[in-house]
C-alpha cells in the first residue's frame, strides 16, 4: 500500500504559489487559510506556508555527471504521466532547471527526469523509471 507523503514548505506569495502548483503542475487546491495553502500533488499533500523570506538553496550534487539542486523534492510518475507533465510545463512556458532527459540509459535504474523551480526557488524533480520496480532497487 502506498501512503501519501506530506511536506510543509515556506513561500512568500501564496497567489503565485497557487498559480504554479495548480495551473502549471496540475495540483488540486486543498484547505487554505490566510497564511497557508494545501495542495494535492499526485496524491501527496503539500502545505505552503507564507513567510517573510525563503533562504536560497545553494547546494548541488553530481548525479550521472549532472549537477542537481539540493535540496529538492518531487514525485515519481509513470512514464506516460512524466511525458505529459513535461509537455504541460513547456506549454505554460515555464523554464526547466534541468530539461527532460534520460539518466542511466540502458542500465539498471534507467529513468526520465526533469527539474523545475517554483516561484520561491524550491527545486522540484519529476521522474519516471523505465521499469517501475527499480525505483528502490
Amino acid at each position: 500500500m502506498t501512503h501519501p507523503f506530506h511536506l510543509a514548505f515556506p513561500v512568500t506569495d501564496l497567489d503565485a504559489t497557487r498559480r504554479f502548483y495548480v495551473d502549471v503542475l496540475g495540483a488540486d487546491s486543498g484547505r487554505a487559510a490566510e497564511a497557508w495553502q494545501d495542495f494535492d500533488l499526485f496524491g501527496h499533500q503539500l502545505s505552503a506556508h507564507r513567510v517573510s523570506r525563503v533562504p536560497p538553496a545553494v547546494a548541488s550534487s553530481q548525479v550521472d555527471g549532472v549537477a542537481v539542486p539540493i535540496p529538492h523534492f518531487g514525485v515519481i510518475l509513470s512514464w506516460t504521466e512524466w511525458e505529459q507533465l513535461a509537455m504541460r510545463v513547456r506549454d505554460h512556458g515555464e523554464p526547466f532547471l534541468l530539461s527532460p532527459s534520460v539518466r542511466f540509459a540502458g542500465q539498471h535504474g534507467e529513468q526520465g527526469t526533469f527539474f523545475v523551480q517554483d516561484p520561491d526557488g524550491h527545486a522540484l524533480e519529476f521522474k519516471a523509471f523505465r521499469r517501475s520496480d527499480e525505483a528502490f532497487a
